[in-house]
């Protein structure tokens, strides 16, 4: 999963005159290739045997004949275009790709053959994948690799081959080229892509606003609570355990976006863990360690603050998976601290988990515990690489084109902000969460796990939950997501919105955008009840809120100020543990 290499790994000449347009072209060139190849080395393709490709390929009579036919079809199809290139109905014209529409990719007949070309090779490319009579995850495996090469092989990657960057270097004479070469330069110093324009952006000037304290510390997180936004505030706080892989912000961005602010306004008294970017020393702390800094000492000091017993819980992605794993423990014990159970975009179902599955096999997790048997960090530019290969052409080639060959500076953006922001992780944690959740799916078996002297079962939790995932998340499927919600039991209500992984979450209710789906029995099927279901427009934020607020007491006036006698405030949000950075 190391991608991180890919920049590091393509050459360029370090000081490449302006005024010899040929030595920059082919210096972005050779970096471009460069950059291509050490992508393609680091796709998981350990799980495919060449001859046993070949043989699924060639193993049988039926298959030959099969690849026979593919091999006719392409070769037919290639001798139609050479023999019309200008047709509108040539092969390899039928599809719509953005990566294509400008209109030296129609007009001129030499990129037109390219274009149709390369729509060609990738068809021909997919449909041998399909064609191989492989096991369920290996066939999966090589549709990834193959997928991912695809992408990599489209001619609008290579300055030579695209027209916009052709155009570009002669309308500024080459300063595009150069541009383009110093953004390398300066994303190899990084050692990782730019994807948005990150001087646009700083935690605690334009991120991360909503206005509050940091009330308790520990190594591992530090606890905010934010300060009241209405007279009367619910008698039940909220606490938030966002994902430990990224910084928390993601659900306090801008004012406009902030899910934090929102929830503020809503009258809930809300309190987020701000994960630690985890330096060297603390790179032995594993799964337990989470739970009981990052989970248990915040529920006891909310307890304490507030005088609430319980407390109503959100997680978010792998920080739902820790919370319902935490209070699966507190329930074994007997020991009900929260009252309600939100969860966005979490699995606690690892029956699928989509194409990051195809990075984690027996042999990688062999290899992960084994280098970090003795602690270490899982840096956090690794995991945001490696989740970028699973939408490439979004997350990696447009940046490409953009920063390198065109020499544009990327857009400000904060959620890309935030993506590029990552957090080093201690690697038993890591281990543990590839094994336990990944590879064995043992967190949904009840007794399989046994964590802080307490067996783990979900079916023990009884409380209220709201599960909600996205439609189009490419890091935990909306499939699963369901999945999990079923684990939960009848109180449970799942909600299905649009989006992806992230902006599926962070979908503002004042812009009342997009959609959601409400309402269906958990059946077995998450097909059928998706046929059962009601379209909801704008954002889940308020059917959420409405939910949450049936379930958080009685109002009162709200606290004059934060923390309390016990925990009193140590620093404004948002803290100094979301500002650190590390490679």
């Amino acid at each position: 999963m190391d991608a991180t290499r890919n920049l590091r790994a393509a050459p360029f000449p370090m000081n490449s005159p302006k005024d010899n347009p040929a030595d920059v072209v082919r210096a972005l060139t050779d970096a471009g290739q460069a950059l291509v190849d050490a992508f393609l080395r680091d796709l998981p393709s350990q799980g495919l045997d060449y001859a046993e490709l070949v043989s699924a390929l060639t193993g049988s009579a039926a298959q030959r004949e099969k690849l026979a036919d593919l091999q006719s079809r392409f070769y037919r199809d290639w001798l139609a275009l050479w023999n019309d290139v200008d047709a509108t109905n040539a092969p390899g014209t039928q599809s719509v790709d953005r990566r294509f529409e400008s209109p030296e990719w129609r007009e001129i007949p030499w990129f037109r053959l390219l274009h149709r070309g390369y729509a060609l090779h990738a068809a021909y490319l997919h449909d041998i994948a399909e064609l191989a009579t492989l096991e369920p995850e290996k066939r999966k495996r090589l549709r990834f690799v193959t997928r991912q090469i695809i992408d990599a092989l489209a001619p609008n990657n290579y300055a030579p081959t695209n027209p916009d960057v052709i155009k570009a270097a002669i309308e500024t004479r080459g300063e595009s080229l150069a541009h383009g070469l110093q953004h390398l330069s300066r994303d190899l110093a990084r050692g990782r892509i730019s994807m948005t324009d990150e001087s646009a952006f700083e935690i605690g000037r334009n991120l991360a606003l909503t206005p509050g304290d940091v009330i308790f510390e520990n190594e591992v997180m530090q606890l905010i609570q934010y300060a009241p936004a209405t007279d009367q505030v619910y008698e039940r706080p909220l606490l938030i355990v966002p994902p430990f892989i990224n910084k928390y912000y993601i659900l306090d961005l801008q004012p406009q976006n902030s899910f934090v602010r929102y929830c503020v306004e809503q009258g809930f008294t809300t309190f987020i863990v701000s994960w630690r970017n985890i330096p060297e020393e603390l790179g032995a702390l594993g799964w337990e360690d989470y739970m009981e800094k990052g989970v248990f000492a915040p529920l006891d000091a909310i307890s304490r603050i507030t005088g609430s017993r319980t407390v109503n819980t959100l997680g978010f992605c792998v920080g739902g998976t820790l919370l319902a794993t935490a209070l699966a423990v507190l329930a074994t014990k007997r020991r009900k601290r929260a009252h309600s159970l939100s969860l966005l975009a979490t699995m606690l179902d690892f029956s699928d988990t989509g194409d990051i599955s195809v990075y984690v096999d027996e042999a990688y997790v062999e290899r992960c515990e084994a280098e970090y048997q003795a602690g270490g960090l899982m840096p956090g530019s690794r995991l945001a690489a490696t989740f970028a290969t699973l939408r490439a052409n979004d997350l990696v080639w447009n940046f490409v084109v953009n920063n390198y060959l065109m020499g544009r500076e990327p857009k400000p953006f904060d959620l890309l902000y935030w993506n590029s922001d990552g957090s080093n992780l201690p690697g038993p944690l890591y281990a543990f969460y590839l094994r336990n959740m990944y590879l064995e799916n043992n967190l949904r078996v009840p007794g399989r796990l046994r964590l802080c002297g307490a067996d783990v079962d979900l079916g023990k939790l009884q409380l209220p939950a709201y599960v909600f995932a996205a439609r189009e998340d490419h890091i935990v499927p909306w499939e699963s997501a369901y999945h999990t919600a079923r684990l939960l039991g009848p109180r449970t209500e799942f909600v299905l919105g649009a989006s992806g992984h992230v902006a599926g979450v962070v979908n503002p209710a004042s812009l009342n955008r997009r959609e959601f789906w409400t309402g269906g029995s958990l059946v077995r099927d998450p097909r059928q009840w998706q046929a059962m279901t009601q379209r909801q427009p704008g954002s889940w934020w308020r059917h959420w809120s409405a939910w949450l607020a049936a379930r958080s007491g009685k109002t009162r006036p709200a606290p004059r100020a934060t923390g309390s006698r016990q925990y009193q405030p140590t620093e404004p949000a948002p803290g100094r543990y979301v500002k650190e950075r590390r490679g």
